[in-house]
């Protein structure tokens, strides 16, 4: 029998207090976690902002990261962005200047992926159909679009975020070869 913890998540089983209808938006942002937090560990801080061939930097997929599970479920609760969240969207990309920025983004994401969880452990599966109002133009989604988006929204980022790193991690070895 196949050990659980090698399992992705979603083969793991149903997490406990998460609605059956948002077990695949839960399992994806904790696999988002797991592979984010495994692939992070050690990165050098010095690469943390580089760009290989002009594609978004490790350091900015980690703040959107972080940023837009933020974003998409204050919208998801029917509210709007606040001065800080705008703020922070307009920040993204931008380093933040300190000690351990790989470990810091790491960490800031995992936290929000902790609130976005219990958010969905309250969420009332009878409200996943409501209509949602998104940006400044007001276009209209519904609390599982929204919520959908953000799993899958993340999972792309972490895809993106994991071959830049690769890529730089290959370069300051001097090794051109990404196979295994």
């Amino acid at each position: 029998m196949t050990q659980t913890k090698n399992l992705e998540v979603w083969l793991r089983g149903p997490l406990p207090d998460v609605p059956a209808l948002l077990q695949p938006v839960a399992h994806a942002l904790l696999q988002a976690r797991e592979e984010v937090g495994n692939f992070m560990q050690d990165f050098p801080d010095e690469l943390l902002w580089e760009r290989p061939a002009g594609v978004a930097s490790v350091g900015y997929h980690l703040q959107h990261l972080t940023g837009i599970l933020e974003r998409l479920f204050t919208y998801a609760r029917g509210e709007q962005l606040t001065e800080q969240q705008l703020a922070y969207l307009y920040a993204e990309g931008k380093p933040v200047g300190q000690d351990k920025q790989s470990e810091t983004l790491v960490q800031k994401f995992n936290e929000q992926v902790d609130k976005v969880l219990e958010q969905l452990r309250q969420t009332d599966e009878s409200t996943l159909t409501e209509s949602r109002r998104v940006g400044r133009a007001q276009v209209e989604s519904t609390v599982l679009g929204l919520l959908f988006h953000a799993a899958e929204h993340s999972m792309r980022h972490v895809g993106q975020l994991l071959v830049t790193a690769r890529v730089l991690r290959d370069m300051g070895n001097g090794n051109g070869n990404m196979v295994d």
